[in-house]
């Protein structure tokens, strides 16, 4: 027969263990509250191409934002081993995007580019400001020593924000394992079809200084891809405008340049 007091002793056990695990933070995966930041603070412009950012609304919406941080550097390492690749991938991402945002703030509206938050000896990218997956790391950490290494997916490039109107745009919903393969598509297409950024000009392409700083990226074999010219072939419906140019990307004979890239902030209130 079990002692009463020992009877008790795992009543009250049984009792409290449930709340216990009820108590644990279950991650949201839906990113529901930076969602919703997204859709409240970032605009698409009419082309469907660029998007712009309400730094000033995300400042009045800052003690939102701070929960959005808090949950993303609160998931220890163990429990993102156990994650799909997509889950990964997305988690990565939306880190890189929300912590740029709050880096923006940290000096909005006195600043005229996000490389002014760096300085002779460090760039704005190298400055470790915030806790991801146990450790205190910074910007460059998720992009080159996380998703461009670990997942060998090129088309991150378009899905990270640099806070820049050069950079591909930041979208207006968060990424989700769910739809995380049509984001990344979407978000190319829209980045290639974008004429500031990318065009044919007088029978050549010019394209964003991103397909040469990552060149290695976009030949590693994705999609079958070994030359940087297999990915404008890919897309030549979003590069050019006239069938003869597509034809032309399609081969891959145009002679490729590549334009300056713009560092203004990609500031709604600009």
């Amino acid at each position: 027969m079990i002692h009463r007091r020992h009877a008790l002793t795992l009543l009250a056990a049984s009792a409290f263990f449930p709340l216990a695990a009820r108590a644990q933070p279950t991650f949201d995966h839906a990113y529901a509250t930076w969602d919703a930041l997204l859709k409240k603070h970032v605009r698409w412009l009419p082309d469907g191409k660029q998007s712009r950012v309400g730094y000033a609304g995300f400042l009045a919406d800052r003690a939102a934002l701070a929960t959005v941080l808090e949950a993303l550097s609160a998931v220890p390492q163990a429990t993102f081993d156990g994650w799909s690749r997509p889950q990964q991938m997305a988690f990565l991402i939306n880190a890189y995007n929300a912590f740029t945002v709050e880096l923006i703030l940290t000096k909005y509206p006195d600043l005229k580019s996000i490389k002014d938050l760096g300085s002779f000896i460090q760039s704005p990218w190298k400055k470790k400001f915030f806790r991801l997956l146990g450790q205190e790391h910074h910007l460059d950490w998720i992009e080159h020593e996380q998703l461009r290494p670990r997942y060998q997916e090129p088309r991150v490039h378009a899905a990270v924000n640099c806070a820049s109107i050069g950079c591909p745009a930041l979208r207006d919903e968060a990424f989700t394992a769910a739809k995380l393969e049509a984001q990344l598509e979407d978000g190319m297409r829209r980045f290639l079809g974008d004429r500031t950024r990318n065009r044919v000009v007088g029978g050549r392409l010019e394209v964003s200084s991103i397909f040469k700083w990552f060149r290695e990226d976009f030949e590693a074999g994705h999609q079958g891809f070994t030359r940087v010219e297999d990915v404008f072939a890919r897309y030549a419906e979003q590069l050019g405008d006239q069938p003869a140019e597509q034809a032309r990307l399609r081969a891959r004979s145009l002679p490729v340049s590549h334009l300056d890239y713009d560092w203004s902030p990609n500031d709604a209130g600009r």
